[in-house]
């Protein structure tokens, strides 16, 4: 769950993009090739309750931040709760830093008719394209032409109602990313249009999954900073498609907010108190590029990306009983700065961004990092320097049937090609991570995210209409 010698932590700023121009009210017209109606979608803009144009300026994946301050602390924060929006290569949810509250739902098609499943899958793709761009936005110009308004011009209400619990919130950072997953291509008979890293993760050593947790059609990622926010997003989506699609399972999560971090674009800690995110692939970089969007494969995918969700549960009355030093040598870092075994001691320089020397030895003799310990099995010099983006969640869904906590971190991974990055140091993991008496793999799940839509189109375009 961690690893690395290196923290890629996120700059606390960048300049804002220039005003774009108000969107001009929707037309009132059925989308003949969707059957939705127009209103219908755009009618999310009233979601958060903002004032006219609130979201302009912004490009997909890429936050609006506010003019920064002196303090980088106070301009991180401000930037948390800066809108996204939808009009870049890559779908945003991704190479953002990753706001406080998750809501994820996976989907499946209702239709069993391959014809017919092929037009849904359109048809929901076109919705949560438009929807999603309209959410994340904030209330437009055209939002407000299409449904009720305060005083002040804010959009009171979304979607049949929903979305009044948010209002007066803002978009909080807002993010919506979709993907779509090996079963619905089967099902709308594309299979010949399925990608090789979409291939199913194979069964690894020590899973105990749960078949009603994982799988899906489709998803969708809902992020954002506050949660109120996140639900009512997620929920006006899944509005959006509720005649064509059914919920699967949905799992939410959590991190620590940037408003309550001391630092918020250090490095946040996941339930078992270990920082989580150490030598992720620096968004931007050369090496997150590499790793994480696809280069070849079908057209449709190319610019886009593969997501990894696992549910792994963790035994933390067990792993509370360690003490400070067992838990780090069973991480292969120190819990308290992150620094690894083999660096020196803090007041001399070590920390979490210290390499690791997996060579270094104590005065005994043995490995200062075991050969079993998580940081080295996980380490990208040992998989041939392949890496993935990891963008994870804890969760606490309060006791299960036995009485024990049903806690721990929902692990999503960006990445290229599962096949190469997931799958081989999972399967290294899952052979003797000493990591492993203290977690349970409980779900899994693998979708395509496809990348951005140019303007006018919709996610997943090419692969419906050049099939």
């Amino acid at each position: 769950m961690n690893g690395g010698e290196t923290s890629n932590r996120p700059a606390p700023g960048s300049s804002p993009a220039a005003p774009a121009a108000p969107a001009s009210p929707a037309a009132p017209a059925v989308d003949r090739r969707s059957g939705l109606h127009r209103r219908r979608v755009l009618a999310g803009a009233g979601l958060f309750g903002l004032g006219a144009g609130a979201g302009t300026g912004v490009t997909m994946g890429t936050q609006r931040l506010l003019p920064e301050r002196a303090d980088p602390v106070e301009a991180a924060r401000r930037a948390a709760l800066a809108p996204v929006t939808g009009d870049g290569v890559h779908q945003p949810g991704i190479a953002e830093r990753a706001p406080a509250h998750l809501v994820f739902t996976a989907y499946d098609l209702t239709a069993a008719d391959p014809a017919a499943a092929r037009a849904a899958l359109g048809t929901v793709l076109r919705a949560w394209t438009d929807g999603g761009r309209t959410l994340m936005r904030g209330a437009s110009q055209s939002g407000a032409s299409q449904s009720g308004a305060s005083q002040s011009g804010a959009v009171q209400i979304g979607v049949a109602g929903v979305g009044r619990e948010a209002a007066g919130l803002g978009s909080a950072g807002l993010t919506v990313t979709v993907g779509i997953g090996a079963a619905a291509l089967r099902r709308a008979g594309l299979d010949a249009r399925l990608p090789g890293p979409l291939a199913d993760i194979p069964a690894l050593p020590g899973d105990r999954l749960e078949a009603t947790r994982g799988g899906g059609d489709l998803a969708v990622q809902v992020c954002a900073e506050d949660p109120m926010v996140a639900f009512a997003a997620a929920r006006q989506l899944g509005r959006l498609a509720a005649d064509l699609v059914r919920p699967r399972w949905v799992q939410r999560g959590f991190r620590r907010t940037a408003a309550a971090a001391a630092d918020p674009t250090a490095t946040p800690r996941n339930l078992m108190g270990q920082l989580d995110g150490t030598n992720n692939p620096r968004p931007g970089s050369a090496q997150f590029d590499l790793a994480v969007w696809a280069a070849g494969g079908p057209a449709w995918m190319r610019g886009g990306t593969y997501l990894v969700c696992r549910r792994i549960r963790m035994l933390l009355e067990s792993w509370e009983r360690l003490t400070e030093d067992a838990r780090g040598e069973v991480v292969g870092r120190r819990i308290d700065d992150g620094a690894p075994l083999s660096a020196p001691p803090a007041a001399t320089g070590g920390g979490e961004d210290t390499a690791s020397d997996f060579a270094a030895r104590g005065p005994d003799g043995r490995l200062l990092i075991a050969e079993n310990a998580h940081i080295r099995l996980s380490n990208p010099q040992f998989h041939g320097g392949i890496a993935m983006f990891r963008r994870g969640y804890s969760y606490d869904d309060g006791l299960d049937a036995t009485g024990e906590p049903d806690s721990g971190l929902f692990f999503l991974a960006f990445q290229a090609d599962p096949r190469t990055a997931f799958v081989p140091v999972q399967r290294t993991l899952a052979a003797s991570d000493a990591l492993n008496t203290f977690i349970r793999h409980t779900a899994s799940a693998l979708f395509a995210v496809p990348p951005a839509p140019p303007a006018g189109g919709y996610l997943g375009q090419s692969l419906l209409e050049e099939a």
